[in-house]
């Protein structure tokens, strides 16, 4: 079932998203050469608590998963696309570093996802990093109402496509809003004026996941939880809460 968001619930969810921007925000500032990923969810851990806020992913377990995410923070580094575990792995020089966090504020929820470079960059993650966000740009302007998922879809496809990146069939954005998983789903693949229509109030977390290798398969690490590419290849991941409204697409997990 889809719920459309009233103005009322959309400024709660905005206060959500704020703080999982500033979560974000203060993980990538800490993160440096030498720092361990647990540290960098300690640090989210934070900023969530000192907000008054609860984190939708400590603990979450969805159908695949083995045992429950046990952090605040999902911290994926280069060939690692998506869902890894923050551990004692400490960051170096040129590591491609994408972190995903959530945060449930008086109810409501917000779900966002940044990619950075760690020190020195290396030959093409700044390439990969700028086409995953021009992904998420194109299918944020599709958000308009009278446009379908299948335009989102398509938007973060034709990116992909012409830059020659794959991405996980399997996995990819949802609705979003008293539950960090709604309706609908959120492909990265799909056709314009295909699925469910938009509609104002309608509130979406919009991700697309890039690897850099050009194809789209990847397997699940030992511990239940990490997505990684095949080839070994690098891999970036940026997502954003977004409310369709009559005014235009609005991203609510700015700081």
């Amino acid at each position: 079932m889809v719920e459309l968001k009233n103005a009322d619930a959309l400024e709660a969810m905005r206060e959500a998203g704020r703080v999982v921007a500033h979560a974000l925000d203060a993980a990538r500032e800490a993160a440096a050469v030498g720092v361990a990923l647990r540290e960098l969810d300690e640090v989210a851990r934070a900023v969530i608590e000192a907000a008054g806020a609860t984190s939708p992913f400590l603990g979450y377990r969805p159908s695949f998963a083995a045992t429950p995410f046990p952090a605040v923070l999902c911290a994926s580094v280069n060939d690692a696309v998506v869902h890894g575990i923050p551990d004692d792995y400490r960051l170096c020089d040129g590591d491609l570093l994408s972190l995903d966090c959530g945060a449930t504020l008086d109810g409501w929820t917000g779900d966002a996802a940044i990619s950075c470079i760690v020190g020195t960059p290396r030959p093409g993650d700044r390439e990969l990093i700028d086409t995953t966000q021009r992904a998420l740009d194109a299918a944020i302007a599709a958000a308009v109402p009278g446009n379908r998922i299948g335009d989102i879809s398509h938007a973060i496809d034709t990116v992909a496509r012409q830059a020659r990146c794959g991405m996980p069939a399997d996995f990819g954005g949802h609705g979003i809003g008293r539950q960090m998983h709604e309706d609908p789903p959120v492909p990265g693949r799909g056709r314009p004026g295909r699925g469910y229509p938009l509609r104002p109030g309608l509130t979406i977390a919009i991700e697309p996941m890039m690897m850099a290798g050009g194809r789209d398969s990847y397997y699940e690490d030992l511990d239940g939880w990490t997505l990684r590419t095949t080839d070994g290849s690098r891999a970036a991941h940026i997502e954003h809460t977004v409310a369709v409204t009559e005014d235009g697409p609005r991203i609510l997990t700015l700081p």
